[in-house]
């Protein structure tokens, strides 16, 4: 009852005033430090309405996306995986159309098309890796064996064999074709981070590292790290035959221009860097705001893409070095960049849940 009689007071007496003699105390504020609202709430609207370049979004994931890849076959077809177990076969231009890769018990953290598009490579840190039919999108096998998780996955460029990297410091080979294994390839003291089929078919794999990229001829490989080097070692007998100066911090991305002796490679030093591999010597130097976490080049054009922490996508011109198109849309960090076999969109990945499809058809 008393709560209620006093609402009905204060009702009685219409508006409060306070006045002077109710002051307890005087502080003293130099307007200078009062926040600007007006800026901070521009800012604000400024961050969240900033222009979305993509043509198409896909919001199938509930976690990070790490990794995507594009059919060598199918224009339309894409596959993303993350952070939330799972991985999906998706189609440009078709939002009614998702496949599920589901079975995978940790994050899907490496995808990869076989050379002829009709299966697919799913790696996870579970230690499995699954392979599916791209055409009917069934699950075809499931290859075990690695005592840790998948760090990468690479088909044989002639036939259906996989390598996968383990954290078990082991790498594995099997026949997906009949589901069974072939190989280890044991030896390593840490974590094989990154590795491929050379493309005359021989296996090579390194340890410690974090991005390989091998010639056509299958006689070199250049070999990025966490300590900022670049080498370029010969395959056949292992040896550094010299190395790629100009980064200050981790390479976290290497690129071999498919029609010229060019590599690009990309770093936490916030820099993209275009070489002369006959000199060994940089052509261009590109900066970015933030860290390079990836890069692929545009066919055989002149043009790469690369894809930065700020959360943006960028493509340079190799020959001059300049940026020539830069694409907004994502809100945070890029993972991974695919583009698409008749090179008409570019698809990024990112720690915000989404992959998005940009146009590119002009730089090719």
């Amino acid at each position: 009852m008393s709560i209620s009689g006093s609402h009905e007071e204060e009702d009685d007496h219409g508006e409060v005033f306070l006045d002077e003699a109710d002051i307890i105390h005087e502080v003293p504020v130099d307007e200078e430090d009062l926040p600007d609202a007006v800026d901070e709430e521009g800012s604000d609207d400024e961050y969240f309405d900033e222009a979305d370049d993509s043509v198409h979004t896909f919001t199938g994931h509930t976690g990070e996306v790490y990794t995507v890849v594009c059919s060598p076959i199918d224009a339309t077809l894409v596959a993303t995986g993350g952070g939330d177990d799972k991985g999906f076969m998706w189609k440009i231009g078709r939002g009614d159309f998702a496949q599920e890769l589901s079975g995978h018990k940790d994050s899907v953290s490496s995808l990869a098309f076989s050379a002829d598009g009709q299966l697919l490579a799913s790696g996870s840190f579970d230690g499995i890796i699954q392979i599916w039919d791209t055409s009917s999108g069934n699950l075809k096998c499931t290859l075990e064996g690695p005592g840790g998780g998948i760090e990468w996955v690479r088909w044989h460029p002639r036939g259906h064999l996989v390598l996968a990297g383990s954290e078990d410091s082991t790498a594995w080979m099997w026949n997906a074709d009949r589901g069974v294994y072939l190989n280890i390839f044991s030896g390593h003291g840490a974590t094989v981070t990154c590795g491929d089929f050379t493309p005359d078919g021989h296996p090579y794999h390194t340890e410690g590292l974090t991005s390989l990229a091998l010639t056509s001829d299958s006689t070199l490989a250049l070999t990025g790290s966490k300590d900022g080097s670049v080498h370029i070692v010969n395959i056949a007998t292992g040896k550094v035959v010299n190395s790629l100066v100009s980064h200050s911090d981790s390479i976290e991305c290497i690129g071999l221009a498919p029609s010229s002796p060019w590599a690009a490679t990309g770093g936490m030093d916030q820099k993209l860097i275009i070489w002369d591999l006959r000199q060994s010597t940089p052509r261009s130097t590109c900066e970015h705001e933030d860290g390079v976490t990836c890069l692929t080049w545009i066919g055989t054009s002149r043009y790469l893409a690369t894809g930065c922490v700020d959360g943006r996508v960028r493509i340079w011109d190799s020959l001059s070095g300049e940026c020539v198109k830069t694409f907004s849309g994502h809100s945070d960090a890029i993972q991974s960049l695919a583009v698409c076999a008749n090179l008409e969109y570019l698809v990024s990945v990112a720690l915000d849940n989404t992959a998005r499809i940009f146009e590119i058809a002009e730089y090719h």
